[in-house]
């Protein structure tokens, strides 16, 4: 007998209980890049990654909001 098929919700649920894990445990290695014993940034270096990362949550809130996203390019350190 096969599996009862996955709902939309629990389809949801899984996928965004694991996605949002994944991010804050990014978010936790990108804080280790703190440590000024093992790592040289500027404060400019600092606004740039978290100016970034800001406008791709506001982008990604906006979808469930269902408001046009304008999707932005991958971030790189100039």
């Amino acid at each position: 007998m096969g599996k009862k098929p996955e709902s939309k919700r629990d389809r949801f649920v899984r996928l965004a209980e694991a996605r949002t894990n994944k991010i804050i445990d990014m978010i936790q290695l990108l804080g280790n890049c703190a440590n000024t014993n093992t790592y040289e940034y500027t404060q400019q270096d600092v606004d740039q990654i978290f100016s970034a990362i800001e406008t791709e949550l506001r982008e990604a809130k906006k979808k469930y909001q269902k408001v046009e996203s304008s999707r932005t390019s991958r971030f790189t350190l100039k």
